[in-house]
Formats: structure tokens, C-alpha cells, sequence
């Protein structure tokens, strides 16, 4: 099989760059290792930056996220049970869209297939090849045989555990981590939300996120210890923690009920340099990953597709390198800028083993400061809704 673009990975950002690459006459092939209905079922956070909006709406995807998603023109952040709103529009004159990630990939796939793009799932054992050449290519084995893509570039959407980055030789990798001592333990609740805007909180206890995917659905989450398994948990003692960390007014309306999904997901801080090798371009978790706590992973990804999609249109179009040649550079200024807005909120809100009394007045007086401050509500309100690309 010949394509221009081979895309390792079917997530969302390697459907998009699919999309905005048909649209602009590009031919691509998807290699996904599972099939569609298992990353269907992947239970994603859904807060999308302006930017990310902008994007989905370029390429014609937009129709059901501006019906069925929840325009956020603020968020609510807590310390010992008391909150205050910040205020997006009016600090920055814009908001975010919370739509989920299952959503945004439905909306995806159904585009793909609308314009006839080849997704092959179940396509395991993927390899690229003469990614330092002039004709990369990539081969999978699927039923029990082999094939092979021939290509111009291999674009790795495959996240943080995929094949692409380990293509890149261990003498031009540079990796950077932070590892966090807690996780997030989540539940999915067929209730409704606790807020209509997201409710991020502080408390001696550690921090709690309550959060929504619709009107009855509901996603919140507390800090756990990484030691915690998520079956230790029951509805009842999950419910009871939350209310002890939010706001008091908001624990008092909670409506709860029987979880429909419960996981603990662990913390992380990741980059990876370069996202460019050779004919190999990193995209999204295969070349960072951020906390949560920033909402930034799924608009991170977005970005590296919008700087991503213009290089390669101005490779075929115009015969011009330049985009695909400073792809990484300018990918990574922002990756780092996003990495340390999430290290930010990550340290602000949450409860460190070795945290003092003292560590936990930090806390309290910055947000206290945050709360007063307009100066201070402008800047994370411009990096909440998205910095510019």
C-alpha cells in the first residue's frame, strides 16, 4: 500500500490530522493497534481550550460539539471548604467548550469515514522503517500477515506507551520527568453535576475535581495515594471524602449514586526532545505528557496537529519545508509553557507526602491571593482557556 501519511495511532489526534490532511487533498492511512470500539470506550477528560474549538471547527467538525457541548466561562477554585469563580470573559474575553473526549473521537471517526479514509484497526506489531531516508515506510501484521505502507512521513500518535518514540536513537532523545506520589481516584456517575462549571479544590485532606460530561453525568475525582486500588473504594467512603473536600455549599447539593466506572490514574510531568526525527514526527502523548490538573493533554495534542497540518500542507502545496523543519521547536515552546501551567495548578492544589502545616498555608494564601488579585486571575485565566499557537 503507497499513502503520503502514515498516522501510527487511531486516538484523536491522529484522526484530526487525517481530517484537516483530506481536506487539503493529502492522502493518509491510520494503523490503529485496537479496535474502534475499545477506543470509543475510553473514558477521557473533555475540556477543550478556545484553540481546540477553533480547530474541531475548521475542519468541519463542529456541529455537535456547539449543540451537545457546555460553553465554560469560568472555573471555581477552593481552599478548606470555601470557593470563589474566576471569571474567563471577563478577564480574557474568552472560554473553554467541555465536550468530551469520546465525543470529540466519535465525531472523528464518523468524518473519516464520510470521506471514505482508511483506518485499519487491529493492526499489531507496527514497525517503521528508513525513517532517516528519503522513503519511510511502516509494516503491521494483521490476521496473521504482514503488510506494508510505504509513505513519505510516519507521524507517531500513538501515545505514551507506542513504538514511535523508541525510533528515535537513545543519543538524540532527551526525556524529562516528574513523577507525582499520588494519583486521582475517578468516578463516573449517572448524576447531576455538583456545578454547572468545573469545582477544583484544596483541602488539608489533598485535592478533589468535580467535574460533568452532560447533564446527568458526572466525573469527579479525589487525590489517593498511589498504594490505593480503586475496588478498595466503595460508593459510600468515596462519596463521603468528596464532600469533605469541596466546598461546603456544593457538598450540600451533591446528588450522589451508584458509580458507573471507578479508576485511579497516577500524575506525571513528560517531555520528550526532539518531536521531529528524520522523516518521524511525535505528536501528543508519545511526546509529553501533563497532570490533568491543567486540562491540557487532548488541546496539547490539538496544537502539535495544528502546527503539524500546516507543515506538511506547505510541503505538498508549495514545495516549502519550513513548517515541517521547525515543527519541533515550535511545538515544544508551547508544550513547555502548558507543562509548566499544569506543574503549577498540580502543586498549588494538591497534598505532597512530606507537606508541612506550613506547606499548607502556602497553599491556602495563594489561592487566597488568586481570589483578590486580577492580575494574578488574568494570567491562569490565559493559560486555563489556551495560549495562543
Amino acid at each position: 500500500m503507497r499513502t503520503q501519511v502514515c498516522i501510527i495511532g487511531g486516538g484523536p489526534s491522529g484522526l484530526l490530522l487525517a481530517q484537516l490532511l483530506h481536506r487539503d487533498g493529502i492522502d493518509s492511512v491510520i494503523l490503529e493497534r485496537r479496535e474502534r470500539a475499545h477506543v470509543l470506550g475510553r473514558i477521557r477528560a473533555g475540556v477543550l481550550e478556545q484553540g481546540s474549538v477553533d480547530l474541531l471547527r475548521r475542519a468541519s467538525l463542529g456541529e455537535r460539539m456547539e449543540r451537545e457541548g457546555f460553553h465554560h466561562s469560568g472555573t471555581y477554585l477552593a481552599a478548606a471548604n470555601r470557593g470563589f469563580r474566576i471569571d474567563f470573559e471577563a478577564r480574557v474575553g474568552k472560554s473553554v467548550m467541555v465536550y468530551g473526549q469520546t465525543e470529540v473521537t466519535r465525531d472523528l471517526y464518523a468524518a473519516r469515514d464520510a470521506a471514505g479514509g482508511i483506518v485499519i484497526d487491529r493492526a499489531e506489531r507496527v514497525t517503521p522503517w528508513g525513517l532517516d531516508s528519503n522513503a519511510p515506510s511502516v509494516t503491521y501484521v494483521r490476521d496473521g500477515r504482514e503488510h506494508r505502507v510505504a509513505c513519505d512521513f510516519v507521524i507517531g500518535c500513538d501515545g505514551f506507551h507506542g513504538v514511535s518514540r523508541t525510533c528515535i536513537p537513545k543519543d538524540v532523545l532527551r526525556e524529562f520527568e516528574r513523577v507525582y506520589p499520588f494519583g486521582w481516584l475517578g468516578v463516573l456517575s449517572e448524576t447531576p453535576p455538583v456545578s454547572h462549571e468545573l469545582i477544583y479544590a484544596n483541602h488539608p485532606r489533598g485535592f478533589a475535581l468535580c467535574s460533568m460530561r452532560n447533564d446527568n453525568l458526572s466525573r469527579y475525582y479525589v487525590q489517593v495515594q498511589l498504594s490505593d486500588r480503586a475496588e478498595g473504594w466503595t460508593d459510600a467512603a468515596f462519596w463521603d471524602e468528596l464532600k469533605r473536600r469541596i466546598p461546603e455549599d456544593a457538598a450540600d447539593r451533591l446528588i450522589t449514586g451508584p458509580s458507573i466506572e471507578k479508576s485511579i490514574a497516577p500524575l506525571r510531568s513528560y517531555v520528550a526532545e526532539p518531536m521531529r526525527w528524520g522523516r518521524l514526527f511525535l505528536v501528543g502523548d508519545a511526546a509529553h505528557i501533563v497532570p490533568p490538573t491543567g486540562a491540557k493533554g487532548l488541546n496539547l495534542a490539538f496544537s502539535d496537529v495544528h502546527y503539524l497540518h500546516a507543515g506538511l500542507a506547505a510541503h505538498y502545496r508549495d514545495g516549502d519545508d519550513d513548517g515541517i523543519d521547525r515543527y519541533s521547536h515550535r511545538a515544544l515552546a508551547r508544550v513547555w509553557k502548558c507543562e509548566r501551567f499544569s506543574w503549577s495548578m498540580t502543586t498549588m492544589l494538591h497534598r505532597f507526602p512530606d507537606q508541612s502545616p506550613f506547606d499548607q498555608r502556602m497553599q491556602e494564601s495563594e489561592l487566597a491571593w488568586l481570589e483578590t488579585s486580577v492580575a494574578a486571575q488574568t494570567a491562569l485565566a490565559e493559560n486555563y482557556v489556551g495560549l495562543p499557537y
